[in-house]
């Protein structure tokens, strides 16, 4: 990463603003499941709190004083309407955050056609993107216009949901990880979800869905998140094919 941008587990810290940028949490994933007749536990919003804990722990062991959280896009999981599970546990995680942090954005993304209730109970902004200085956080479902992407420097995207699997002997494990490259001269660095359900879409095998990634990514650089953060080099280098 640059010198202003830090990895923090799944969190991205834009460290002279104190900002602290989140992706696609996808609140509700398992209801959506479970009426698909697809039975899975509902252990996703715990798992998250407890996640999240440990980055704010982190963060004020470092004494670091967060000014924003910016949830890059899909904190909800349905599209066109917002389901019991979607409005309760979005609500909570909102609340959870708001003790650490009173200035909350969040980011439309392409699941987020209807936040405004949830927005307005718990009092925050919801945004199309979001400028910290030159650096742009967008979803990453579609380019804005050529205007706002020229005032950039850096692009922080979501959406993607990146991942890899690494082999070990016969086990071949998944893991969550962020990408840095390059879109149109400008750093692009992606966020790897927070929806703890799935560990995303493997860079390396399956197809991309973000527009920003419509190109050669063989010289983006890779950074897995397990017990730490490990630096894995450029994609190139990776064992599997691309």
């Amino acid at each position: 990463m640059e010198l202003n941008l830090e990895i923090i587990d799944l969190g991205l810290l834009i460290k002279n603003q104190n900002i602290l940028v989140l992706a696609d949490f996808h609140i509700g994933y398992e209801e959506a499941l479970n009426r698909q007749g697809i039975l899975v536990p509902r252990f996703q919003f715990k798992d998250v709190i407890k996640r999240l804990g440990k980055i704010f722990s982190e963060l004020k062991r470092r004494r670091i004083k967060l000014e924003k959280i910016i949830i890059n896009g899909d904190i909800k999981h349905e599209f066109g309407t917002i389901s019991e599970q979607e409005w309760r546990e979005t609500l909570r995680l909102l609340y959870f955050m708001a003790k650490q942090c009173k200035n909350i954005i969040l980011v439309k993304g392409n699941h987020d056609a209807i936040l405004g209730q949830i927005a307005k109970k718990k009092k925050v902004s919801v945004v199309d993107y979001y400028f910290a200085g030159d650096v742009l956080i967008t979803h990453g479902h579609k380019i804005p216009n050529k205007n706002i992407l020229k005032k950039a420097k850096t692009i922080v995207i979501g959406h993607e949901h990146p991942a890899i699997s690494l082999r070990e002997d016969v086990r071949i494990e998944r893991f969550k990880c962020f990408l840095k490259g390059k879109y149109k001269g400008k750093n692009l660095v992606v966020i790897p979800s927070f929806c703890l359900a799935t560990e995303g879409t493997d860079v390396l095998k399956e197809k991309l869905l973000s527009p920003f990634l419509n190109q050669d990514l063989r010289n983006f650089e890779v950074s897995v998140v397990a017990d730490k953060v490990y630096d894995f080099g450029k994609l190139k280098d990776l064992t599997q094919p691309l």
